[in-house]
Parts: structure tokens; C-alpha cells; sequence
């Protein structure tokens, strides 16, 4: 099933509407008996005595108790000099947020699920998800189990303060399992400040190819056999990049699907790298969105002019607060935001009305203000969230390297994306959109130290398959999709057709 949204539907909306569509029938479920939770005393001997492999529940649902029944530690292990105790789960307690019931979970897993010689073969790391119920659903044996598999790569589940959106609407037939998929959240996270622990670029890049949707999907496995009774199937909800990890899990794993829900993100499952397809289709809608946008704001064409040209005056960029540096190719960036939300135009709008310090004093320079680069920044995620940028375009490869895919299509496009020269001819300066390049490894303060490992990845042609198309079309599983473009879009490629 393909179904269409208007341009300013939020995703948010377009998974609740999914899920509407779907009514769970009671007999496909798996019944069980209920399980008994150690207190948190007993659980905390255990941790000391490592005699737990499976945890234990009490029936006290008070939402006052203690939420967690252990230190919550992020566990890397090597399991050869192991400084923890190599539990595979942990389980919290329930705790309230307004009409839901959380509980968390964490997991030991294998970095390196192949049974081979490698350095990394003995590291463990920890998987955290999260188990959202209704309130007063917390003990229902039947509700059946929807696992939310997050866009990105390189972003954690959303955390749940109430009973809202899809959720609310997931929690009427499901108890939902929100991972943060590994590297992500708490699930062991690469940072900034983690990832520097690797003392060399290639060190790094041997860690960081263990962070793709085929893990992500071994990781979902090695949760699904432990929580769901009786290691029954479950449905999973596939956002944006979850929509990739979805079809990986349709491809290799299969036996553990009740249905695939997937909300826009479909990928290409050809071998090889498909990077330069997808860019080449992207930047042709990218052209489309500047041109939505400077038609809904015109006044913004002088305004990014200025703005532009006053980037190219100084030396080496503006600096910002964090401590990378805005050039005019940067700020074409913030497309990736602005031109592919909901409320994308209207934010970067009300963005550039304050890119200017009022001049207070005679004589004063011109400046970009302070407002105006912090909003930049926090636009951006790289800072929190390193894996999106260094994985980006390493999600389409399949035994072949990426090669700065999106900047040699970028370059493809002769000048229109040159800023500069836009501004100087007086033609609409051009954002781009949801794509990573390589100087951004020098711009960003938090990317640099990572610049090399980039490079390293971007030419790494070895990745292990994602997708096995015998496998998919073999597939008998109810696969829902919800493509997520406007309406002119849609029909535009169907009169293309």
C-alpha cells in the first residue's frame, strides 16, 4: 500500500495514520505466563557475583519505586580480561510518564556478530531499548510487540514525556520497543569525545563497520528471542533510514517478522554503491525546494546575497560558537533542515531575519549575529551525533566504496551551487539537503578530529552485503509503506511514468 501526504504533514502524523490502518487479531499472538523480576537488592548481589543471565521481574508496578534495579553502566567488554560481569539483559522497573508505562532494557551484545579471527571479535557492547505500554496494559500477555526502528544513521529513539502522537496511537494494540539503535543514545554511544578514545584513523574505521543496518538487525534479533514470549515474531516500524534497516531485517532474518511497516524510507537493494542514484534523484528535488522557497520568500534572495558575500569577505569563514568555522558553502548546508521538515521554510525564515547585530554604536562594523550562528548550529547535529555524518553515505554501499558520492554529483552540477558566484550574478543562492562532503570534516570543530576515518570510509569498497534479493522476493510478510512526498511530487513522477 503507497499513500501520499501533503507537503506539511509531519512524520509524526504519517506513522500514526499507518498504524490506523492496521487491526491486530488477538490469535496471532503467542500467550505467557507471567515473569518475576528480582528486587533490587537480589539484583544488585548478582551484579557482583555475575550469576544472572536472565533477568527476573517483581509484579510491583508502583510508579515510585526505584526505575532501575542496577548501575547503569555502558558496557564494553572485552571478554578476554571481561571487567563486567557478560550479562546478556538487564531489565529496569515500570515508570510513569502521563498515560504510559516505561520500562528499560539493556543488552549485551556481540560488536562483531561473525565467528572470525578479528581484533573485535571478543568486544562486547551494550544495546538499550526502551518498552512502552498504555497505562494499566503493563501485564496484558497478549499485546503484541512493535519494534520502532529509528531514522538516521547515527540518531537515538525519541523518549517518550507523554501519551502523544504515534505513540499514543501504537500504545492502543502494541507494546512498543523504542531502540536506540548501537552507537546510538545509551546504547553504548559513539560521541565525540568517545570515538577520540581510538588512537588512530583506521582503528576507528575497523570499529565504526560494525555500526550498519546488518548489526542493527542482528542487534533486534538478539533482543526479540530474549523479550518477546516464547521468541515470537513482531511487527517493525521502519522510519526514514529505520525503513532501510527494515528491508536488511525482510532480507536476512525474516522468520522473525510478523509485518514491516516502513514510512519513506525505501533504498535501492542493487549491488554495489547506490549513493551516486539516490544523489542524482536528490539533487534534482533539491532544485525544486530553492525554488518552493525563495518563491514563498523572496525578500530572502538580497538577504543570503549579503549574507554570502560577507562570508567571503572574511578571512577563513566566521567563527562559531563551537569553534568551527561558517564559509558560504556551509551555509548552503542548512537546507538539509530547512528545505526537508515540515516547518523547514518558515524556521529558516524567521532564521535569516535576525543574521544581523543592530548597530549600536557609530561606526560599529557589520557582524552576523550571535543568534543567527548558534541557530545554525543547533539546526545541526554533528556535535551530538557523529555517526550521521561519518556513516551518511556508506548506507547505500554494498562491496563498493561511496567516494564522496554527493560532492562528485554536487560538482556535476557546474555553478549552480557555487554560492559565490550566485551572489555575485544575482541568482538565488541554492542550499543543498541531506548530504555530507568532505570539507565539512575541516569546518565543523566537532568533525575534525575525525577527517581522516572519513576519508578512510568514503573510499572503503568491502562492505558486507545489506540486502539479498532472492530472500525479498521469497517474502510473504504484510509490508505496509507510506512513501512521504508531497502531492506535486508524486504526481509528477507518475506522469513521468
Amino acid at each position: 500500500m503507497i499513500v501520499t501526504r501533503p507537503k506539511y504533514q509531519s512524520c509524526s502524523c504519517i506513522v500514526t495514520q499507518i498504524l490506523s490502518t492496521l487491526h491486530p487479531k488477538p490469535n496471532f499472538f503467542r500467550s505467557r505466563s507471567p515473569r518475576d523480576y528480582k528486587p533490587q537488592q537480589q539484583q544488585q548481589r548478582d551484579f557482583i557475583s555475575s550469576s544472572i543471565s536472565y533477568p527476573t521481574t517483581t509484579t510491583n508496578s508502583n510508579p515510585l519505586c526505584s526505575r532501575w534495579t542496577k548501575t547503569r553502566t555502558f558496557v564494553v567488554v572485552d571478554m578476554e580480561s571481561p571487567s563486567l560481569p557478560p550479562e546478556e539483559h538487564i531489565a529496569g522497573n515500570w515508570f510513569s510518564v502521563p498515560e504510559l508505562r516505561l520500562r528499560d532494557h539493556y543488552f549485551t551484545v556481540p560488536l562483531d556478530y561473525n565467528n572470525n579471527n578479528t581484533s573485535t571479535n571478543n568486544t562486547k557492547i551494550s544495546v538499550f531499548a526502551r518498552e512502552v505500554v498504555a497505562i494499566g496494559k503493563e501485564e496484558q500477555m497478549m499485546l503484541p510487540y512493535l519494534l520502532y526502528l529509528q531514522g538516521g544513521p547515527g540518531f537515538e529513539s525519541p523518549r517518550p514525556t507523554e501519551a502523544s502522537g504515534w505513540i499514543k496511537k501504537a500504545c492502543e494494540e502494541y507494546r512498543v520497543i523504542l531502540l536506540d539503535q548501537r552507537g546510538t543514545g545509551l546504547s553504548t554511544p559513539l560521541t565525540v569525545s568517545s570515538l577520540s578514545q581510538f588512537s588512530s584513523a583506521e582503528k576507528l574505521v575497523d570499529y565504526l563497520k560494525h555500526f550498519r543496518a546488518d548489526n542493527i538487525v542482528n542487534d533486534a534479533e538478539f533482543i526479540r528471542v530474549r523479550l518477546v514470549p516464547e521468541a515470537g515474531p513482531w511487527t517493525i516500524l521502519g522510519q526514514s533510514y529505520g525503513g532501510f534497516c527494515a528491508v536488511t531485517y525482510l532480507s536476512f532474518a525474516p522468520q522473525g517478522l510478523k509485518q514491516a511497516l516502513l514510512t519513506g524510507g525505501i533504498p535501492s537493494v542493487k549491488d554495489g554503491c547506490t549513493a551516486d542514484t539516490v544523489y542524482k534523484v536528490c539533487f534534482e528535488q533539491i532544485l525544486l525546494q530553492n525554488e518552493k522557497y525563495y518563491q514563498r520568500y523572496p525578500q530572502d534572495i538580497e538577504i543570503v546575497h549579503e549574507v554570502v558575500n560577507y562570508l567571503e569577505k572574511s578571512e577563513g569563514g566566521v567563527p562559531l560558537p563551537s569553534g568551527g568555522i561558517l564559509t558560504p558553502r556551509g551555509l548552503q548546508t542548512i537546507g538539509l533542515a530547512g528545505l526537508g521538515s515540515s516547518t523547514g521554510f518558515e524556521r529558516l525564515h524567521y532564521m535569516f531575519e535576525r543574521v544581523w547585530d543592530p548597530i549600536l554604536v557609530p561606526g560599529a562594523k557589520k557582524s552576523i549575529s550571535y543568534y543567527f550562528l548558534k541557530a545554525f548550529e543547533n539546526w545541526l547535529s554533528y556535535d551530538t551525533n557523529p555517526l550521521y555524518a561519518l556513516l551518511h553515505e556508506s548506507i547505500y554501499c554494498q562491496g563498493a566504496s561511496s567516494r564522496w558520492s554527493a560532492h562528485r554529483i554536487r560538482d556535476g552540477h557546474e555553478n549552480r551551487f557555487d554560492a559565490i558566484k550566485a551572489a555575485k550574478e544575482g541568482r538565488p543562492v541554492l542550499f543543498t539537503g541531506e548530504m555530507i562532503f568532505p570539507w565539512m570534516f575541516d569546518e565543523i570543530h566537532a568533525l575534525r578530529p575525525f577527517r581522516d576515518a572519513a576519508h578512510l570510509l568514503a573510499e572503503k569498497k568491502d562492505w558486507p552485503k545489506l540486502y539479498d534479493i532472492p530472500s525479498l522476493n521469497r517474502n510473504t510478510l504484510l509490508c505496509t509503506m507510506k512513501i512521504c512526498m508531497s502531492t506535486s511530487s508524486w504526481q509528477r513522477r507518475q506522469h513521468q511514468r
